[in-house]
């Protein structure tokens, strides 16, 4: 956990993201089975950590919980300083179209939207009066310019990540979660996306949560946060 410090007479600023005991257990017939045991850390603004693990230590559950697109079984999440895990599903809903983006490792991209209409998609749903422009600007700084009007099924998966990516940093986010972001790309395409995407949150000096198997990607964040078996094992910085 983050020192707390508070100077005399001033405010400390909230942390960005604050994980306080989470616990995730799922009952089953033979008894209840742990994926997560009282995981606790603070997350500074403007802070790149990596979450990293074997598969089945915790990871993606830990990032829907840090997400709000679950709630933890214990203890809680604080957003920039607010209780999140305690909103119910249409309040954390809409805290993540306020404040959080999301890059995952299959896109998740609308196949019945262009490229342009699935950027403009989380602007729409926020109640922006004039999408367009502010996507296809992105658009245009992730080298897709000429490809507004292409389909998912129409771009190659490389392009599906740069569409996620414009999509994910379009709002402006405060905070980004990153799942496996290269998982289904090739060597070169996935350094590719990687270094975009360290360009745009560096630009953007949005708060970065990537979670990885891959200890050279983690190694480009700040900081290492490592689960074993549902248990934070390491938090450490990566230099």
């Amino acid at each position: 956990m983050l020192d707390a410090t508070v100077n005399p007479g001033r405010r400390t600023a909230p942390s960005a993201l604050t994980a306080e005991g989470l616990g995730k257990h799922v009952p089953l017939p033979s008894g209840d089975l742990v994926i997560l045991r009282d995981v606790g850390f603070a997350i500074a603004p403007g802070e790149a950590v990596a979450v990293v693990g074997a598969s089945g230590s915790g990871k993606s559950t830990l990032l829907s919980l840090l997400a709000g697109l679950d709630v933890p079984s214990s203890g809680r999440v604080l957003l920039d300083g607010a209780p999140l895990s305690t909103l119910d599903e249409d309040g954390r809903a809409r805290v993540r179209g306020e404040k959080v983006g999301f890059v995952f490792q299959n896109f998740q991209l609308l196949p019945s939207l262009t490229a342009l209409e699935n950027v403009m998609l989380p602007l729409e749903l926020r109640g922006d009066a004039d999408a367009e422009p502010p996507a296809r600007s992105i658009l245009q700084r992730v080298g897709l310019g000429e490809r507004l009007g292409h389909y998912p099924r129409q771009l190659s998966g490389g392009e599906q990540q740069r569409v996620a990516l414009a999509r994910a940093f379009v709002t402006r986010p405060g905070l980004l979660f990153a799942d496996e972001p290269t998982g289904n790309l090739d060597t070169r395409t996935g350094a590719a996306i990687i270094d975009l995407l360290f360009e745009l949150n560096a630009q953007a000096g949005t708060t970065l949560v990537l979670v990885t198997h891959d200890d050279a990607l983690a190694a480009r964040c700040s900081r290492r946060l490592r689960l074993d078996a549902g248990r934070l094992v390491d938090d450490s910085a990566t230099v």
